[in-house]
């Protein structure tokens, strides 16, 4: 598996709490070692599969999989505006670059404001 060493990494970051939620995609033949590793690390996990070949597998803390079971969707680009804003959020994204993600993905448009010597917005 060549993303064995990412996916210890994941497990690390999980452990020393870094992160609340990992998503982990792998190729399906990858799922058995997967399931595996977290098992035998007792960490909770959700796996969904992902067309032919592919898998997206959420691990980390019950409540936050429990979201993810609620939204239940395999599918990434199947998720709303609102659904991605929360999994980014509780993967651990910068929570001004999800803003600004979920802004663009609704088509507002931020307008550029500046200030005058004054300290006026423009």
């Amino acid at each position: 598996m060549e993303s064995v060493a990412v996916f210890h990494h994941h497990i690390y970051e999980y452990q020393k709490g870094l992160r609340n939620l990992v998503l982990f995609t792998c190729d399906k033949k990858e799922i058995e070692y997967v399931s595996f590793k977290l098992t035998k690390c007792s960490i909770d996990y959700v796996v969904y599969h992902v067309g032919v070949d592919r898998a997206n597998v959420f691990f980390g803390d019950e409540t936050c999989l429990e979201v993810i079971r609620r939204i239940g969707k395999a599918d990434l680009v199947s998720y709303t505006d609102e659904e991605d804003f929360i999994l980014g959020i509780m993967l651990g994204y910068c929570r001004s670059i999800q803003c600004r993600r979920y802004l663009k993905r609704k088509g507002v448009a931020m307008a550029v404001r500046k200030k005058t010597s004054r300290g006026d917005v423009m």
